[in-house]
């Protein structure tokens, strides 16, 4: 299901606008969510499924996908799972169940955010927004280049990459990104859960400190030698993540 064009050729005369993918299959609630965000000048496209998603990617640059879990055919979880072996687009899911598992499943396959059903437009529209903002506050520097090194590993802040000591691009989701970049920048001090969602996700994330947890656990399967006695990420008790490796810039 395509986005009404007349809204959208309006839309995308603002160079900034960004374009908003809606994967939900509920006619009323992707409705709603389009006229909402339409409204706050954001460009929609809707799909339907999965296959309606990948024909939206494929035609247009999108700037951040709403995915709802529970869709007809290729369920949203399996979604996430694909787009994340090739695609580093920003990602809130929205699921209508209530238990943890759930959502933190949808944090463990790559999704950048998540909410439940029924929302307020009011709180997925500063969601995105915060998701965005974090995105952008990434952009290229024009009068320096940003790249983090620690242990052998580089950290390019530009690009949004992470290279291993011997040179190979790692695959990494943007929150997996964030919160990394948030560990190098203050090398040497225990960080709480509560401060590493300030940094990485703003307040506009909620009080979800789990969330902090999951993605620890996925970047330390990825830069850690020995994930259960891990060297570059230390989990402090009471007190949250050390990150212990001097950090240089370049």
């Amino acid at each position: 299901m395509q986005a009404d064009s007349h809204t959208d050729s309006v839309a995308m005369s603002t160079p900034t606008t960004p374009h908003i993918l809606v994967v939900e299959d509920d006619r009323e609630i992707s409705t709603l969510i389009a006229r909402y965000l339409r409204g706050n000048d954001c460009r929609v496209t809707l799909a339907g499924d999965g296959h309606d998603m990948d024909r939206a990617l494929a035609e247009s640059r999108i700037d951040l996908i709403v995915l709802d879990l529970m869709l007809p055919g290729e369920d949203g979880l399996s979604l996430c799972r694909r787009l994340r072996g090739t695609s580093q687009v920003p990602i809130l899911i929205l699921t209508a169940k209530s238990e943890d598992v759930d959502r933190i499943l949808g944090l463990e396959l790559g999704a950048d955010d998540y909410l439940a059903k029924p929302f307020n437009p009011r709180e997925l529209l500063a969601r995105i927004r915060a998701i965005l903002r974090r995105v952008a506050a990434e952009a290229p520097d024009t009068d320096e280049r940003r790249r983090l090194h620690f242990a052998g590993w580089t950290l390019d802040v530009s690009l949004r990459q992470v290279l291993s000591p011997e040179g190979a691009r790692i695959a990494i989701t943007g929150a997996e990104f964030d919160l990394l970049h948030a560990l190098c920048l203050r090398p040497g001090r225990v960080l709480s859960r509560d401060q590493l969602l300030d940094l990485t996700q703003g307040r506009a994330a909620g009080p979800f400190e789990r969330s902090i947890d999951v993605l620890i656990s996925r970047i330390r399967q990825k830069i850690e030698r020995d994930t259960r006695n891990p060297e570059f990420i230390r989990t402090i008790r009471s007190g949250g993540y050390l990150f212990t490796p001097e950090v240089t810039r370049s």
